[in-house]
């Protein structure tokens, strides 16, 4: 009875086209039983709807966890979570296929997207909770697949990261310098790595008197800063229009009298426009970049540079005159620390990153640093 129940109630909810709070579902639910059912039938059934309408569903406490980085689900019965203690399955289930995709539909129409046969994948920010979603359809996928990104603020400063064992009070003096001496330089590393949370922390130890413009997908640098100022993209919306992208907003920001112009994740032809920036008297800026070690970054900046029309040997040029540090953040398990500090260099063939520092070895040529 009670899955009859829920079924009428979904159908009722599925074409009111109201906003769906949990006096909405509650009404709907009492309008249905029509007194007929028993309470505990009419419990259940509020329950089921209430996380079947409202927010992330059964997902909502993984995403409350303020361990949780991200909710994987790819089966009814198969929903994973990653955190500080690294991926593992949950007791949480969906109780069919069919569930786990209107979920996934309704995140999609909160995030401003279309998620449907004729476009059966989705990437899209959830408004106001800071997690990104994606999700994809069968056929493209076995069964639906949804992937939700919870994105922490970074808030840590140096000696917060220093207690976390993320490098030692050595290297948190000598990150500092490089702050205090405006060396512009790039956080390097792969996914929860530990990027954001170092480029927070050195920002923190940009002078008070110096303004930082900042612009981000998302808004997760929170540095211990007063003159702080976010510019954050705008995704297209679903008649595909109103993007605002990266690179629209660095050349914002050279508008904005900024000291030093950060952009918190590298990752298209905004390249260009950082490094414009960071040749014309902006020095001390950052960024981050996905990349698995320095050796690489010079390989991904050409790829990225192509995307803003730089050719290879202009794009060293820019890169030897307006880069100077690497900043490579590891994930070993459940840890996260400073892997190693790299120096860019002119060689015959362009550019290359040399190391400094590492921490297996300690330091490698520290007048680099001088």
């Amino acid at each position: 009875m009670t899955t009859t129940l829920i079924d009428r109630v979904r159908h009722r909810l599925a074409g009111a086209g109201i906003e769906m709070t949990p006096a909405v579902v509650a009404n709907a639910v009492r309008s249905e039983a029509g007194g007929v059912l028993a309470d505990s039938d009419v419990l259940e059934a509020l329950q089921v709807l209430r996380q079947e309408f409202l927010g992330a569903g059964p997902l909502d406490p993984l995403l409350a966890d303020p361990g949780t980085t991200d909710v994987l689900v790819t089966a009814p019965d198969q929903v994973w979570v990653d955190g500080a203690t690294g991926l593992r399955r949950t007791a949480v289930t969906f109780p069919d296929e069919d569930a786990v995709r209107r979920l996934a539909q309704r995140l999609a129409v909160a995030a401003g997207r279309r998620l449907d046969d004729a476009c059966p994948c989705v990437d899209g920010w959830l408004p106001g909770s800071g997690v990104r979603l994606h999700a994809v359809l069968p056929p493209i996928a076995e069964r639906t697949c949804l992937s939700l990104r919870v994105l922490r603020p970074a808030t840590h400063d140096l000696d917060a990261l220093r207690r976390l064992g993320t490098f030692d009070g050595e290297i948190a003096e000598v990150l500092r310098g490089i702050v205090r001496r405006r060396l512009a330089f790039l956080v390097i590393g792969g996914t929860g790595s530990g990027k954001t949370s170092l480029l927070s922390a050195l920002l923190g130890c940009v002078p008070a008197g110096e303004r930082i413009v900042c612009v981000e997908d998302a808004g997760e640098l929170r540095p211990g800063h007063p003159q702080f100022v976010r510019l954050v993209a705008r995704p297209a919306n679903v008649e595909g229009a109103g993007e605002i992208t990266v690179r629209q907003l660095v050349r914002e920001a050279l508008r904005m009298r900024p000291d030093r112009i950060v952009v918190g994740e590298v990752r298209g032809a905004e390249v260009r426009e950082l490094l414009t920036s960071l040749n014309t008297g902006h020095e001390g800026g950052a960024g981050t970049l996905h990349a698995n070690s320095p050796a690489e970054v010079p390989a991904r900046l050409e790829a990225l540079g192509a995307l803003g029309g730089l050719g290879v040997r202009a794009l060293h040029s820019q890169v030897a005159a307006a880069l100077r540090l690497v900043l490579h953040m590891r994930r070993d398990g459940n840890t996260r620390h400073l892997n190693e500090i790299g120096a860019f260099t002119r060689t015959g063939n362009g550019i290359a990153v040399r190391p400094v520092w590492t921490r297996e070895h300690g330091w490698h040529e520290r007048e680099l640093l001088c």
